[in-house]
């Protein structure tokens, strides 16, 4: 295993759509580990390997459990209510945006060996599975806010919101 560089804003392998995994070899299950180690060194809760510069399609998320789950080749099967809340990205470092998303999503996807499997998250954990499979497809979240702000400006606001009340 061994840390990578996460690719930031404005790299042009953030823009691309990744190419589908069709081999369930040594080469994965090293890209998925190093995949989990960047992710933990950078306190992140979840990573896709167009962010490390690997154009395929392969994705870390954190569960609420603090487990790493690994999607091969995801999909997003199914997806209902909604949620609005702070998102951010580690390819786009200190910026935050209000992002309104679904509650609950469930994803279909292959293991590191190839096996199909779906597993489901709610609030912040399908909220990482939309983040992330986006970037599968060479998109930010930043295309789902109007404005984007730093933490400070964030306490700020809330801080603010917290006196009016």
């Amino acid at each position: 295993m061994s840390l990578r560089k996460i690719l930031i804003q404005g790299d042009p392998a953030l823009t691309k759509t990744c190419r589908p995994v069709e081999k369930f070899d040594q080469k994965l299950h090293w890209l998925l580990d190093d995949l989990k180690e960047t992710l933990e060194n950078a306190g992140g809760v979840g990573l896709a390997a167009p962010q490390i510069g690997i154009l395929r399609r392969v994705v870390v998320v954190e569960d609420e459990n603090e487990q790493m789950i690994e999607l091969v080749n995801p999909v997003i099967v199914d997806q209902s209510g909604e949620q609005e809340g702070w998102e951010g990205c580690l390819s786009v470092p200190n910026q935050y945006g209000w992002v309104n998303r679904p509650n609950f999503v469930t994803v279909r996807a292959q293991d590191r060996e190839g096996k199909f499997f779906e597993v489901s998250g709610e609030e912040l954990v399908a909220r990482c599975f939309c983040h992330e499979l986006e970037h599968l497809d060479g998109h930010l979240f930043v295309e789902h806010t109007g404005e984007l702000y730093t933490p400070d400006e964030i306490d700020a606001m809330e801080a603010e919101e917290e006196k009016g009340k």
